[in-house]
């Protein structure tokens, strides 16, 4: 964010919250266009923004405060920031999450880093957007906990504070609505990014940005471990879902995929993972199965579990213990520098 927009941005906020800013401070401020800060290696082309929510510095701040704010839970101690950390990646750090009441969920939980550059999401896709995975923890009974969108709104119509931070982002006094409350989250969302990681920086031409490991990681992670047929792209997904065998030895196994088409041919597949910043997602698998990255790397090496799905892109690799060690190595310098790093949560939250 450049200074000026930062700058700006601040006496917004301050405004909005409470401070005394001169009338004409805000004026200015509300007129300030949104302007991405993108890191090396992500350009806006690869951004996916919804027409219907266009980007604002009022509704990023807006979804900031209501994505860390616990009172979005029936018992007000499970935020989004609670499985989604920015000290864990925006995640956990745990082969599942805990909810309200100390409820165990049945998967890790996702990243929410580069989310901006995918339109499905959930490991099942379920869900056709950022607006539409914002609503879904807040209702469910191990997450968030609350009865329904209503209480949602409801309970946040009793927070007087929102009530000028909802007009400043949508325009207008008295909008609290679920569908307001789900863009501004997917608004702020989508700022979490991640590039200019060493691997970017070798791309555009720095052939000392890499040691000599990585680079025969690279070359092995595109060709003989044939992690680039799924893990391709800017952001290293091909957006699509795979049954590689995690879980199917269980004694009932995540139909994965099934749940949301139905289709019995989806059955334990799931969407491939973006593997930018992997070092903070760990343990990793969508139940958390592998702590480290070499795990994930042998697993993939003996090539999965086999069941019925398994995907037939799945076979043994081959790789001698060398070899895996490169990938590994080229894995961690996939982690990057973006913004994501300077997130925190607010020091206050309306009243």
């Amino acid at each position: 964010m450049k200074l000026w927009h930062k700058l700006t941005f601040a006496i917004a906020v301050a405004a909005l919250i409470g401070g005394g800013v001169p009338a004409e401070a805000k004026r200015r401020a509300k007129e300030v266009p949104y302007s991405w800060d993108l890191p090396a290696g992500i350009t806006s082309a690869d951004l996916k923004i919804p027409a219907a929510n266009p980007m604002s510095y009022a509704k990023v701040e807006l979804g900031r405060l209501l994505y860390f704010d616990k009172r979005l839970s029936a018992d007000d101690t499970v935020a989004c920031a609670t499985c989604h950390a920015p000290e864990h990646g925006f995640t956990d750090n745990a082969p599942v999450s805990t909810g309200i009441k100390g409820q165990k969920g049945g998967r890790s939980a996702p990243t929410v880093i580069n989310r901006a550059l995918s339109d499905a999401q959930f490991w099942d896709g379920r869900a056709i957007s950022l607006e539409e995975q914002a609503k879904g923890p807040l209702i469910n009974s191990i997450e968030m906990g609350m009865p329904d969108h209503d209480a949602v709104v409801a309970k946040l119509k009793n927070i007087k504070g929102y009530h000028r931070l909802f007009a400043r982002a949508f325009g207008k006094p008295g909008i609290i609505n679920i569908d307001k409350v789900a863009q501004a989250i997917a608004a702020f969302e989508r700022t979490v990014l991640s590039g200019n990681s060493k691997y970017d920086r070798y791309q555009a031409g720095d052939k000392k940005a890499m040691t000599d490991a990585e680079v025969r990681g690279m070359a092995l992670f595109n060709d003989k471990a044939r992690c680039a047929t799924c893990h391709n792209g800017v952001n290293f997904t091909d957006e699509l879902y795979h049954n590689i065998g995690v879980g199917m030895d269980a004694k009932e196994p995540d139909g994965g995929r099934q749940n949301a088409t139905k289709d019995a041919a989806d059955r334990g597949a799931f969407k491939t993972p973006t593997v930018r910043d992997i070092t903070a997602t760990g343990p990793y698998m969508h139940n958390g199965q592998d702590k480290t990255l070499e795990e994930v790397v042998a697993f993939y090496n003996k090539g999965g579990f086999p069941n019925p799905n398994l995907d037939p892109l799945i076979e043994p690799l081959n790789l001698t213990d060398a070899e895996q060690q490169d990938v590994v190595a080229f894995l961690k310098a996939l982690d990057g520098q973006g913004g994501w790093k300077n997130i925190k949560a607010p020091s206050r939250f309306p009243k």
